[in-house]
């Protein structure tokens, strides 16, 4: 039996991450947990290419014209949706999941997904460094996983 499995190593290799700046109270954590995930796992500085955007819903456009510009190896996408009174949580965050996995399959490019959609700030918090770990260092995981696992099969 093969197995093909990916190894947590950021060397070498290009990382675009794209953050929303709407809930940036929460945000801003992914984004640390990402930086910090990525360079103890043998990413640099000049690897790295950050791009703000207004919000959850603009992330896909710029990681759409990241993905297409050939110079980045994976994307890490980060955002902080939280419900409110109205229909517009589960508009939002259906189309930022459903945009973010067409970029991926459409492009090839690994994206890593550190989209919260939560009840209430409180259950961001805890996602974003506090009780639940930090879902922006578990997006730059997927992402160099998913790096690996790719350059796998691309020799098979």
């Amino acid at each position: 039996m093969h197995v093909v499995q990916g190894q947590l190593s950021a060397e070498g290799r290009t990382f675009g991450i794209v953050v929303g700046r709407f809930n940036s109270i929460v945000t801003s954590q992914l984004f640390n947990g990402a930086i910090d995930c990525l360079m103890r796992h043998g990413g640099t500085d000049a690897a790295i290419t950050a791009v703000y955007v207004p919000g959850s819903f603009e992330i896909p456009q710029a990681a759409l014209q990241m993905a297409t510009s050939g110079r980045f190896d994976a994307l890490i996408c980060l955002g902080c949706v939280i419900r409110g009174d109205t229909p517009h949580f589960d508009y939002i965050a259906a189309e930022v999941t459903r945009g973010l996995g067409h970029i991926a399959l459409q492009t090839g490019v690994p994206v890593g997904f550190g989209i919260l959609t939560t009840d209430n700030l409180e259950q961001a918090l805890e996602r974003a460094g506090a009780k639940a770990g930090n879902k922006g260092w578990d997006a730059a995981l997927s992402a160099m996983e998913l790096l690996q696992v790719q350059s796998q099969l691309k020799k098979q």
